[in-house]
């Protein structure tokens, strides 16, 4: 099979290479080969085929990838419509991690993110952790009933790897888990509300970041065999699936400046192999798909990737700066999946590899891939799924590249950000908000990418907790206006639309300092009860009308 050879065992030393191989041949091999103590499933049985209205609008271009159907952004008086098209959709979004508490019951294993907060409480502001959470894993029922009372189309949740299989491969399942995630997502579809599952919400097993996480190319075999009991388990009622979350974020702080999980420190090297091994995971999980489930299951599946977007700095600041910018950002990931070549932007792999030249080594820090990756990678998401929340002025540092120093992506991509001082600002210190960034993060999808379809699968605005949450709503209608004029005035295809959160959870490195969420929940009752907040209302009005009020 094609993806047996997506990885190149040069990528590691040879010592690390031993300990994981044979790891592997053990844990993943044997099960592979028809083991007889490889935990069974017992599922009951279901319908083949679900109705999903999401994955119909996702799939509606797959046909003609890259030439796009017509678009009408008229009502029939000839004027732009201020309504969302008829099969537009609205969901809400958490991850596993975040809500669902129950850290160490049922067979679950620790993730690298339970590593982070028991080992590290300095690292998170409150030292909190997630180890009770919102408490989903016993109240999932409440948070279905709320999504209900706000009238969400969909849902997108994450599963935690480490709780369907804590080792990582096949061999390990956890059939409470399966029980779990079985009954959550026939609770939803009893309520109406279509799953979208991310199968990978930064809390890698800790078992698998043991034997090099995304830095190894054993990684890539790993996610496969993940995916493949997903698709097997699952997909008879999953339409959608989203392989991985914002690799950017969890690539440069978790294995680049390493101030994030899974807290490896390997600047300019680190970051670069776990793009490189994400991608290629996603190329692997994407074929087996259509190899194996696409003709019985009929679902699609995307990446999720963030970014900003970016305006040059000043007057005197040429467009070429905040395209590269993007580049650096978004395009590292989406030009090998989007682009007409499956390979990183052209200017990446230029000054990387430039820069690792001047620092004399023999090879560029920035991955190669292969003529059969590239052609792997290219066309391999169905659609475009994208987390906004905020954008930048960009400047190009004007120094030259010093190769004594330390090498990082910041230092590769050469852009010194900056905020606009009216550009009002979220409790996170890093969330401005620029609802203009959105349509214009969207149009630069539109033309580098031939109009891919979009769904948005993130975006929201952070504060205390307060149940009378203006400053969210008015995030939400300011960015749900620009969406509206990208669709109706531009033309992106943008199918879908997902808050963060529909309730308050752990907020990685911020702990419960930061709330996000439609609903509010107290964390210091026993019951954990879910509290509409005045923005639960506001979405609600969104979805019964296809309208954003005006106040």
């Amino acid at each position: 099979m094609w993806y047996r050879h997506l990885v190149s065992p040069a990528a590691l030393p040879s010592a690390v290479l031993l300990v994981a191989w044979a790891a592997l041949a053990c844990e993943v091999g044997g099960a592979v080969a028809g083991s007889t103590s490889q935990p069974q499933l017992v599922q009951p049985f279901r319908p083949a085929q679900v109705p999903s209205r999401l994955r119909h609008a996702l799939k509606g271009g797959l046909e003609a990838r890259g030439t796009p159907a017509p678009f009408s952004n008229c009502t029939g008086s000839g004027r732009v419509s201020e309504q969302f098209p008829p099969n537009f959709l609205f969901g809400a979004a958490t991850a596993a991690y975040q809500i669902e508490g129950a850290w160490n019951e049922s067979g679950r294993g620790p993730s690298v993110w339970d590593t982070l907060t028991h080992t590290h409480p300095e690292l998170v502001v409150d030292g909190a952790t997630g180890d009770r959470a919102a408490d989903s894993y016993h109240r999932y029922t409440s948070d279905v009933g709320v999504l209900a009372s706000v009238g969400f189309n969909f849902y997108r949740f994450s599963i935690s790897w480490s709780r369907l299989l804590p080792r990582g491969d096949p061999s390990s399942l956890n059939n409470a888990a399966v029980e779990y995630y079985n009954a959550l997502i026939d609770e939803l579809l009893a309520n109406g509300i279509e799953p979208v599952v991310t199968m990978l919400h930064y809390d890698l097993p800790q078992y698998l970041q043991n034997l090099g996480g995304f830095a190894s190319p054993l990684i890539v075999e790993y996610f496969r065999q993940y995916a493949d009991v997903l698709f097997r388990t699952f997909g008879d009622r999953v339409k959608v699936w989203i392989t991985h979350n914002e690799p950017y974020d969890f690539c440069v702080e978790g294995y680049g400046t390493g101030r994030s999980g899974p807290l490896v420190y390997a600047t300019g090297v680190g970051e670069y192999l776990c793009a490189h091994h994400v991608l290629l995971s996603h190329a692997a999980a994407f074929h087996h798909y259509e190899e194996n489930y696409l003709e019985t299951q009929s679902g699609v599946i995307g990446l999720t990737l963030s970014g900003r977007f970016y305006y040059p700095a000043g007057n005197d600041t040429p467009p070429a700066v905040a395209e590269r910018a993007i580049e650096f950002q978004i395009g590292w990931f989406a030009d090998p999946l989007f682009g007409p070549d499956g390979n990183y932007p052209a200017t990446m792999i230029a000054d990387i590899g430039e820069n690792s030249m001047r620092e004399g080594r023999v090879t560029s820090r920035l991955p190669t891939f292969t003529d059969e990756q590239r052609r792997a990678l290219r066309g391999s998401c169905d659609f475009f799924a994208y987390n906004y929340y905020s954008s930048r002025l960009a400047a190009l540092a004007s120094d030259d590249y010093d190769p004594t120093v330390l090498p990082s992506w910041a230092r590769d991509a050469r852009i010194i950000q900056s905020v606009d001082p009216g550009w009002p600002r979220a409790k996170s210190t890093w969330l401005y908000v620029v609802p203009e960034g959105l349509r214009g993060i969207l149009n630069w999808f539109r033309t580098r990418y031939a109009n891919p379809r979009v769904l948005i699968t993130e975006n929201g605005f952070s504060d205390d907790g307060q149940l009378q949450d203006t400053g969210r709503i008015d995030y939400y209608r300011g960015h749900l206006r620009a969406l509206l004029a990208a669709i109706n005035e531009d033309g992106c295809r943008v199918v879908g639309y997902t808050a963060w959160s529909i309730i308050d959870n752990f907020e990685w490195l911020r702990g419960y300092s930061e709330k996000f969420g439609l609903f509010y929940v107290n964390f210091s009752s026993p019951t954990l009860e879910r509290v509409p907040k005045q923005s639960a209302g506001f979405m609600s009005q969104v979805i019964s009308t296809r309208t954003v009020p005006s106040t």
